[in-house]
């Protein structure tokens, strides 16, 4: 579903317009996955320094890759009305790209719960792409973080969704 074709009725407002939590326990628990992706923009430079683990601060993709499953982890912390889920498993990946430099993030969260980890994936994703940026900045302040979106879910009442 597409924020195009949202329900009418919005499950996050209460009968007063008021932000809620979803009361879930009513819904099964299903086995469920989302999958995450972001960009970071570097330059040639950089992207060389990181691959050879030459960065002032330290080794980016290994720090990047904790920061981004601790931050799957914390997600109903940072997100208020973010359900705490017991992450089954997490995971961040790096994909370097030459032309343009790059490094392409793709995180994925597991659960088995009432609610998925869209969010989670979408955190991991993010906050691992930040730590990139952190460990690059003493040598490239200008990298930017792009493209950061769902590209996969399953499981949930919704089912499977693939991002074109």
């Amino acid at each position: 579903m597409s924020g195009r074709d949202a329900p009418d009725h919005l499950t996050h407002l209460d009968g007063q317009g008021q932000a809620r939590m979803v009361d879930v326990s009513g819904k099964a628990p299903t086995a469920r996955t989302a999958v995450a992706r972001a960009t970071v923009l570097l330059s040639a430079h950089t992207l060389q320094l990181l691959l050879d683990d030459a960065l002032p601060k330290a080794e980016a993709l290994p720090t990047a890759r904790i920061a981004g499953i601790m931050a799957a982890k914390k997600t109903s912390e940072l997100i208020p009305l973010c359900h705490p889920l017991p992450i089954s498993f997490a995971d961040v990946r790096f994909t370097p790209q030459q032309d343009p430099p790059a490094i392409h993030i793709e995180a994925e969260a597991r659960v088995t719960a009432r609610t998925g980890v869209e969010m989670e994936a979408l955190t991991a994703a993010l906050v691992a792409a930040a730590t990139i940026y952190d460990m690059v900045k003493a040598v490239q302040k200008d990298a930017r973080i792009t493209d950061c979106r769902l590209v996969y879910k399953s499981g949930g009442k919704s089912g499977e969704y693939r991002a074109e």
